[in-house]
């Protein structure tokens, strides 16, 4: 389960920093309660995740699946580019995660 709870807490960090960017888009006050939601949520998960998952991998595999989903949200919603060098070192972190989770 702690794995769901982990996978979960990423999705937090992905939708704040998907919020961030709305907000910054159109700053209104009540754009920022789905920050504050968002990262409260992935940081209460990751909490739940660590009671099982060493600190180290958890939050290796957090902040690296938060960093690839907001750069897969970026190019689906926000046109980012897509270049094939965002591409490859986006596979290096996800190739990253899976690796630690294998050597755990």
């Amino acid at each position: 389960m702690a794995w769901v709870f982990l996978v979960i807490a990423s999705f937090g960090e992905i939708f704040g920093m998907m919020s961030i960017n709305l907000f910054l888009r159109q700053k209104h006050i009540i754009r920022v309660i789905p920050i504050v939601l968002s990262f409260a949520g992935g940081f209460i998960f990751l909490s739940l995740a660590m009671r099982d998952i060493p600190l180290g991998t958890a939050y290796a595999i957090w902040t690296g699946l938060g960093a690839a989903g907001a750069v897969l949200i970026g190019i689906l919603f926000f046109n980012e580019s897509a270049g094939w060098k965002r591409i490859a070192f986006l596979l290096c972190i996800i190739a990253g995660a899976v690796g630690l989770k294998a050597i755990e």
